[in-house]
């Protein structure tokens, strides 16, 4: 940079280099980051002729407020063929700054990174969690990796369990407070999307909490056992049937367990799974305004338009695919965990006859009999609400099961 350069940076620091809402841009790199192709609206508001772009490293653009967590994140992701979303400031060539949510995937020959404005509430709070994270970095000279790993646990607190959670949140966050910002009516799919991500995190709230039913229930067959060993004979009545109730309940826990719940189960993910369609969607669709503004702009000598066209809408074809293969996904899961649903059904119809035969035997074993009641009664209300979550775990999967794809 030349000392011009460096005293225009100086006077226009803290000064943002704008654009409109309803602008996207787009830079291709190849592996290594180096600048392939972009567009105009790149050009303008990074504030280099795009012949200086072209053939420099990705980030002369990058602005020292940033935390190097984002780009560890973002490097990792794509390096291993996955798509990223993150909130960047940027630097222009005069000092001046600007924020994108960004959309990074890879490419024939590299990576595409398209780009929106950003405008929703989310981004004050991630320009704070930024600023505190930058912080850390620099007082306590964490490695790219550590403060990777500081972003992940701060994200959990902010109740996303991984940073795609969040990129998918965000960025169709970001999608319906620009189409409110243009005047657009909301998309109806996003908001579809948004509301399928809704009940695949109440499923898996009303799974989890069905799995603490079982847990709960296990001792219970156990007390019954031990008072029935202290009022009838060695292998009585009562304490078969508690045997027979506790051994039922256990292999309905451990059939779920290996079917539904495992920690192999792509059931556990399917939170994930709505929230990947999401971001791919969301993707797709910047994609494609990325193609439509790039045939606004026209020719230009230093960028081969039809083949960044090509490139583009080859993209979003993949993207809408991806979009597609992650809701039948979800589609999948939730018929499996219907079905599983009706199989606990049928458990429970032969676990509340076992309950009903240790009542019989309680009331002919007379006032001896009566202290096993309460116990036999507990039975029935664990059963009761375990029945009430299956109904609900099984409406919630027929309304996910139910999403066209």
């Amino acid at each position: 940079m030349s000392f011009e350069d460096r005293a225009l940076a100086a006077q226009s620091s803290g000064r943002e280099s704008a654009f409109a809402l309803d602008e996207v841009f787009f830079s291709r790199t190849d592996p290594r980051g180096v600048i392939q192709a972009g567009n105009a609206v790149f050009s303008r508001v990074a504030k280099y002729r795009m012949e200086e772009l072209l053939g420099a490293p990705h980030k002369v653009i990058r602005h020292p407020d940033m935390p190097r967590a984002v780009f560890q994140l973002l490097w990792d992701t794509i390096k291993g063929g996955g798509t990223v979303g993150a909130y960047v400031k940027n630097r222009a060539r005069d000092g001046s700054y600007y924020w994108v949510f960004a959309v990074v995937t890879p490419c024939e020959g590299g990576y595409l990174s398209a780009r929106i404005k950003p405008t929703s509430p989310l981004l004050k709070t991630v320009q704070q969690e930024y600023a505190r994270l930058h912080q850390a970095e620099q007082a306590e000279a964490l490695s790219p990796q550590d403060s990777a790993d500081l972003l992940l646990a701060r994200l959990k607190e902010l109740g996303y369990a991984t940073y795609d959670d969040f990129a998918g949140h965000a960025l169709a966050e970001e999608l319906l407070a620009r189409d409110a910002g243009l005047n657009r009516p909301a998309c109806a799919r996003l908001a579809e999307r948004r509301a399928m991500h809704g009940t695949a995190g109440t499923l898996v709230g009303e799974t989890e909490a069905l799995v603490q039913e079982f847990e709960s229930m296990r001792t219970i067959p156990h007390n019954l056992r031990v008072i029935a060993s202290r009022i009838e004979p060695a292998g009585g009545p009562v304490t078969v049937l508690s045997q027979n109730y506790s051994s039922m309940s256990r292999d309905m826990s451990s059939w779920f367990e290996a079917h539904v719940w495992g920690k192999d189960s792509n059931f556990r993910a399917i939170k994930g799974t709505v929230t990947a369609a999401i971001f791919v969607e969301g993707l797709a669709r910047i994609l494609t305004e990325c193609a439509r503004q790039l045939e606004q702009e026209g020719t230009t000598a230093a960028v081969d338009i039809p083949r960044e066209q090509g490139i583009l809408s080859q993209l979003t074809e993949i993207q809408f695919g991806k979009a597609r293969s992650s809701l039948q996904d979800v589609r999948f899961e939730a018929g499996r965990i219907q079905k599983a649903c009706q199989t606990l059904h049928r458990h429970f119809m032969a676990l509340t006859t076992t309950r009903v035969l240790c009542k019989i035997e309680c009331a002919r074993l007379g006032n001896v009999g009566e202290s096993l009641n309460s116990i036999i009664d507990e039975l029935g209300l664990f059963q009761d609400r375990i029945s009430a979550r299956l109904e609900r775990i099984s409406e919630l999967s027929n309304a996910l099961a139910s999403e066209e794809a």
